[in-house]
């Protein structure tokens, strides 16, 4: 597998992993190539969405999975934008919960560790572009790992995070949502 690290996103080219071609995330909140629903919209920075992380549901892990992370990332913010990371997540998980990267809300897999995003604040923060930027690219990406645990707190920031990932992936299933104002 070719792992890539580009201003702090973590894209993988190919899989040696027999079926990891079969490795697939779904959302029932978050169509593909759709529009991010005003739910899933972050809370600050003049957004007014309700910050909601949209279900997600993952099937055909490789073999050798002992755990997964789930991240959002925003490609066309300069430099990349970490919209959430949580770590830890067991192998035998195969979804989170609406509202899930809420850190209060108490819905993440137990054991399950969300790290800070990009805008210093732990869970999930929605997309929130710029005024009159064009529609942002939103990368929803679930990472089959061959650690049980990455080895991070939930202070890790995301360039700590994604180092650890690119060390440790197995395999990366992901959509894309788009959102703009």
């Amino acid at each position: 597998m070719r792992v890539i690290v580009f201003a702090g996103a973590l894209l993988l080219a190919g899989a040696t992993s027999a079926g990891a071609a079969d490795f697939r995330l779904m959302s029932p909140d978050v169509a593909p190539g759709g529009r991010i629903a005003d739910a899933q919209v972050g809370d600050a920075f003049g957004c007014a969405g309700k910050n909601v992380s949209p279900a997600l549901a993952w099937s055909g892990a490789p073999k050798g999975t002992k755990s997964f992370a789930v991240g959002v990332f925003d490609s066309d913010a300069r430099g990349g934008f970490w919209h959430w990371l949580i770590v830890d997540i067991p192998a035998g998980a195969a979804s989170l919960a609406k509202n899930a990267g809420d850190v209060d809300a108490g819905l993440a897999p137990v054991g399950a560790v969300e790290t800070l995003n990009d805008a210093a604040r732990p869970g999930y923060f929605g997309p929130c572009p710029p005024t009159g930027d064009k529609p942002h690219h939103y990368h929803f990406q679930v990472f089959a790992l061959d650690v049980d645990e990455l080895g991070v707190d939930a202070s890790a920031t995301a360039t700590a995070v994604t180092a650890r990932l690119s060390a440790h992936t197995l395999a990366k299933a992901e959509f894309v949502g788009l959102w703009g104002r």
